[in-house]
């Protein structure tokens, strides 16, 4: 057995040996610094607010991006559980509306490596999150790196956030080739949804969508669905730029009411679109929501 097959086994024998409670949804994408973590936590927010218990694992374990936008410092990540004995619980960091998140840390890495007892050990653990949340947010690397189509291809629903730009395209294309391309892929049990980000209208969102699936359909005999877009915002990026929520800290915004949507289209299995605030309502609405934001 290799490293990535073994690595696959841990979340494999969760799904067999536990009832599977919990709805695990994870977030990929084609490339780096295309929002995935951004989207991870808006999504978390937004589905609180929605009366869903949410945690986050945070899979991409080079950039520590979760904690850094939730302003909270793990004690802890996966290496702790698998190697110091720590329990599941113990873990879990605590981030904005009582989110909790996991960090992967080492501990993702060390996961190809592990015996027979520790892999039912970290089954063991990882099944009790089933009762602790509702909703799971894997949020993984970016493109076809190690350990990045071993989530994608142990997930039944995936998120794939994309942007108009033709080299996102085409990263996100070389993500689904590669994934469809895997003998291990069963994509008959796997749900994948495109995410359009730094869109400028919801038609915009829409033509990215089709231009991707038109390629995936075409040469790959594949299947993708569409669950919204994340519009250009100026509050949004004001929000990264700061390191917080824009869900949180301007509620408001196109972008913050775009994560409610998409929140809601998940949760309710509906295409709802966006309807974004323009001229001169926009204008007052993003002069009001910085002068309150003003540091």
């Amino acid at each position: 057995m290799d490293q990535a097959e073994k690595l696959r086994n841990v979340i494999k024998v969760k799904n067999q040996k536990y009832k599977q409670n919990a709805r695990v949804i994870t977030i990929t994408s084609g490339k780096g610094g295309v929002g995935k973590s951004n989207l991870a936590v808006n999504l978390a927010v937004q589905l609180q607010k929605m009366g869903k218990r949410v945690l986050i694992i945070d899979a991409d374990f080079g950039l520590a991006n979760i904690e850094v936008m939730f302003g909270s410092m793990p004690k802890y990540n996966l290496s702790d559980l698998v190697y110091r004995g720590k329990r599941i619980r113990d873990i879990i960091t605590e981030g904005p509306m009582g989110i909790g998140f996991i960090s992967g840390g080492s501990g993702v890495v060390s996961m190809n490596n592990l015996s027979g007892e520790q892999i039912a050990y970290v089954v063991k653990c990882l099944g009790e999150l089933d009762s602790m949340a509702d909703i799971i947010l894997v949020d993984t690397g970016a493109g076809i790196a190690d350990n990045v189509l071993e989530f994608v291809m142990a997930s039944s629903e995936v998120l794939l956030i994309t942007t108009p730009e033709p080299s996102s395209l085409t990263d996100s294309y070389s993500l689904l080739k590669a994934l469809y391309r895997n003998p291990n892929f069963l994509r008959e049990n796997t749900v994948i949804k495109v995410i359009a980000n730094r869109v400028t209208s919801p038609e915009e969102g829409i033509s990215t969508y089709e231009k991707l699936k038109s390629v995936v359909t075409q040469f790959l005999n594949g299947k993708i669905e569409y669950i919204g877009m994340i519009p250009q915002d100026t509050l949004l990026e004001k929000s990264v730029r700061q390191q917080k929520i824009v869900s949180l800290n301007a509620p408001d915004s196109n972008a913050a009411r775009a994560f409610e949507v998409m929140a809601a289209n998940l949760l309710h299995e509906n295409h709802h679109e966006l309807r974004m605030y323009s001229g001169i309502r926009q204008f007052f609405h993003g002069f009001f929501t910085i002068l309150n934001n003003r540091e």
